[in-house]
Order: C-alpha cells, then sequence, then structure tokens
C-alpha cells in the first residue's frame, strides 16, 4: 500500500510512566508506547508534546518515521528536550507532517501480575 491513511494530529489524553515495576528489564519495564504507522512514501517528521495538570507542557520530541515503516516510541526513552516524568500524570498530543495512524500501549508491571493495555489515540481531523 502506498497510499498515506491516517491524521496528522493525535491526542493522547492519560500517560503514567510508574517509577518501578518487576519482572527482568527492558522486556517488563512498566512502560508508554505511542505505536506510528507510516503508510506513505514519504519520511514523517513527529513532534510529540507532553501536558500535565499542573505546569507548562514539555516538548517537542522529535522523531522520524520512515516511509512505508512502524515505529514503536516508549515514551521512556524520550529524553531531548527532557525525559518525561515518572510518576506524574500527563496527556500527550503527537503532530506529523504526514498522515500517520497513532495506537497508544501501555504496560504496567509494578504487580507480579502485569497489565497491559492498547487502544487507538484520538485522531484530529487534519
Amino acid at each position: 500500500m502506498n497510499k498515506a491513511i491516517g491524521h496528522k494530529t493525535w491526542a493522547i489524553a492519560e500517560g503514567y510512566i510508574p517509577s518501578y515495576g518487576t519482572g527482568p528489564e527492558p522486556a517488563f519495564t512498566s512502560h508508554e508506547t505511542a505505536c506510528i504507522l507510516n503508510t506513505s512514501d514519504q519520511d514523517a517528521t513527529v513532534s510529540i508534546w507532553i501536558y500535565f495538570e499542573d505546569k507548562d507542557p514539555i516538548g517537542p520530541y522529535i522523531q522520524k518515521v520512515p516511509a512505508r515503516r512502524t515505529k514503536h516510541l516508549r515514551f521512556n526513552d524520550l529524553q531531548d528536550p527532557q525525559p518525561v516524568p515518572r510518576d506524574t500524570d500527563y496527556a500527550s498530543v503527537i503532530e506529523s507532517d504526514v498522515p500517520i495512524v497513532v495506537q497508544h500501549t501501555r504496560l504496567d508491571s509494578r504487580q507480579s501480575e502485569n497489565a497491559l493495555l492498547s487502544t487507538i489515540a484520538f485522531p484530529v481531523n487534519s
């Protein structure tokens, strides 16, 4: 498929990265992930902004997603302009220069009975 599908702006209203987990690292590190699909013939430049209840947003975190590829970005690994804080509620807005599809996944390994959730992000018509 060479047709670009998706939207240019996405929102994930819920985010939280626990500061600890159980099980072997890195497979069982508690994390938030944005799974990004770029079906277009053009590389995507993706900007991520992190929003908080009680302070100004941080970002942008700039990522490249090659044409006709997928990229799974752990929010735990975002470092520039600063690490995403642990044990803090946040939301995120993801913007791209080409249409993409974004899915949100969380692994919470604070208990030995791990919890995994995944949902499509909210697409903004763009």
